[in-house]
């Protein structure tokens, strides 16, 4: 990676220690000349106006961001910022941290590998998701981890036509549907039994939230297959991408989902061992 020129910081809204390691690390890459941006909509909550971005310029030259929060700042950030092509470093401030690379204590010490672009690029797969709707959710989306397509009240099911490269595969009538990435199998979809998947892998994978069925199976797709989705009940349904509710979809709505072209990109500055990190995260035993 060449040096970094323009580093963007994206720190979780509410937690203190996130405004302070943002505060810190904003005021070491100007002490540098390295130009620091902060989204708007954050600035002011952290202390940094002088940095203010508007969001969608936030990614435009780009060389490097630092999430400051947990894995959904990362998340939040993934929205901000693709399909440029920045690499992100995640500082763990959070709970779980699946995909941040650095604890709080770690950033300063990195911060000179970091500008030097001394660090390897680890690539995920991204969901592209586009919904033909005369709703607000008519568009091209993208998650890092998922789309949700699930019921909007308690005691509904939602009817889902689902076609695979563009044949009739089944009808879901259920809570809703998971679209994962290998990245997003340790989250949403590994709550109702789907299958973890290692981030080395390109693949899609669908999973049935509590479905009125027998077939109640995840299916995993290779990345050249497209999903689509028709919501075909009388009932309204929820788009969610990587947590973030998009809106409603209505009868007669389509959604389809294939993998992105452009991967997002992490920066690794250390081996990382994704069983490893699981069996950690999840206190398994050597025996």
């Amino acid at each position: 990676m060449n040096p970094a020129r323009v580093v963007a910081i994206v720190p979780h809204r509410e937690r203190e220690l996130a405004h302070a390691l943002a505060r810190s690390t904003a005021a070491w890459l100007t002490a540098r000349a390295i130009e620091v941006r902060v989204p708007e909509s954050l600035a002011a909550d952290v202390g940094l106006e002088q940095y203010a971005t508007p969001d969608s310029k936030l990614g435009r030259d780009l060389d490097l961001a630092v999430s400051i929060g947990g894995d959904g700042t990362i998340l939040a950030t993934v929205q901000l910022l693709y399909p440029a092509p920045a690499p992100i470093v995640g500082v763990n401030v959070g709970q779980l941290g699946y995909l941040s690379e650095l604890e709080p204590g770690e950033l300063e010490g990195f911060l000179p590998r970091l500008v030097a672009g001394d660090f390897a690029v680890s690539k995920r797969m991204v969901v592209e998701i586009e919904v033909a709707s005369e709703g607000p959710t008519r568009g091209t989306w993208y998650g890092l981890n998922e789309a949700v397509i699930e019921k909007r009240r308690g005691g509904h099911l939602i009817y889902l036509d689902v076609s695979i490269n563009g044949s009739a595969f089944t009808t879901y009538a259920a809570d809703g549907v998971i679209i994962a990435t290998p990245t997003g199998s340790t989250a949403y979809t590994f709550s109702v039994r789907g299958p973890i998947v290692s981030p080395a892998l390109r693949s899609l994978v669908l999973t049935p939230i509590s479905p009125h069925t027998l077939f109640d199976r995840s299916l995993v797709l290779a990345t050249d297959e497209q999903l689509e989705f028709l919501v075909c009940s009388g009932r309204p349904a929820e788009l969610t991408i990587d947590g973030r509710e998009i809106g409603a979809l209505n009868p007669g709505d389509r959604v389809q989902c294939r993998a992105a072209a452009e991967p997002l990109r992490l920066a690794s500055l250390h081996p990382r061992d994704f069983h490893q990190i699981l069996k950690t995260k999840f206190a398994l035993p050597d025996r």
